[in-house]
């Protein structure tokens, strides 16, 4: 009798753990628990190291007054408020508005139309290679090459001088033709990123439902406007989110195209007043208030695309 008891307090005890979830994990999976963390490791600690810390210590400085040598003293809201009525950040914020509805709504078009061209194409590759060069190329060296182009002596201003026999405008000398030139040269240099992009999203499109349109009577432009684009609005979509995101932190091709956000300020970014503000007059405390600012922007229209999206965003299975 004792020896059955103990054989089945034994067999309950055994099958307690699993009828509790408790079963002991094995080796082979807690070791390949831990090479996934060591993989995971150098992401982690970069992103805390490079992006954590940086915005923590932005965070702090925005309440606080410090030229990077003196003692640091806090301020409160005062950098907010002295941001908020310096006529620099509202001019940074206007310049870098403009060139977000310029560039991205033409830049889209644009890359949409490219696709459209060329996924008729049966050899496409170098088009693409071509299209694709500027979005691996150095955004420094972009502007330098566009800088050369535009000056008063460069090549389009003497094309413009011999081919019309007309005095060429002042592209980086006129504030209003600089911002202009500033949206040119980002719209080229990301156009190749959005059509290889819109390519992919063109590829995904049933063949049936292009077939199903085209049996139905849909002309070429029937097909683009009602059957393509709509089912390529989740693309346009994303693209728009990524492209405005983009253009809010525009600052190397202001900061090499032109002198000092020029002229007269008419290219001054936000980005740009930030590193003026930081690296210029040393004014860390007003430089990260800027740049809260600037996170609270992005916010704010991001926040407003993902609300408009259900008017003109259409997906296939129903999904949002």
């Amino acid at each position: 009798m004792t020896v059955v008891s103990s054989s089945r307090t034994e067999q309950t005890h055994n099958a307690s753990p699993a009828a509790g979830g408790l079963r002991k994990e094995s080796a082979w999976r807690r070791r390949d628990r831990r090479w996934g963390y060591l993989f995971v490791a150098p992401q982690v600690i970069g992103m805390a190291l490079f992006v954590l810390l940086p915005f923590a210590g932005s965070f702090i400085l925005a309440f606080a007054s410090w030229d990077g040598l003196t003692e640091l003293t806090w301020v409160g809201f005062d950098n907010f408020v002295s941001q908020l009525g310096d006529p620099l950040l509202i001019r940074s914020i206007i310049n870098t508005l403009l060139i977000a509805l310029i560039t991205v709504p033409i830049g889209l078009a644009f890359s949409v139309i490219i696709a459209v061209a060329l996924e008729k194409l049966k050899t496409r590759t170098l088009y693409l290679v071509l299209f694709f060069a500027p979005v691996v190329t150095s955004t420094v060296a972009v502007a330098m090459i566009w800088q050369q182009m535009l000056r008063a002596d460069g090549v389009l201003s003497d094309v413009i001088s011999k081919t019309f026999g007309v005095s060429p405008p002042d592209w980086l000398g006129d504030p209003t033709l600089a911002l202009i030139s500033v949206c040119i040269v980002s719209i080229w240099a990301s156009m190749g990123l959005n059509v290889i992009i819109f390519l992919a999203g063109l590829s995904n499109i049933s063949a049936s439902v292009i077939e199903a349109a085209r049996i139905d009577g849909a002309g070429a432009f029937t097909l683009f406007w009602r059957i393509r684009m709509p089912l390529l609005s989740p693309i346009i979509f994303f693209s728009s989110v990524i492209a405005f995101i983009s253009s809010l932190q525009t600052f190397d091709v202001v900061f090499v195209l032109t002198a000092k956000g020029g002229p007269d300020n008419a290219t001054r970014t936000i980005v740009y007043h930030i590193y003026d503000l930081g690296f210029g007059r040393f004014e860390f405390g007003p430089s990260s208030a800027a740049a809260i600012i600037l996170l609270a922007i992005t916010l704010v229209i991001t926040a407003i695309q993902f609300g408009a999206q259900k008017k003109f965003v259409h997906y296939e299975d129903g999904a949002e």
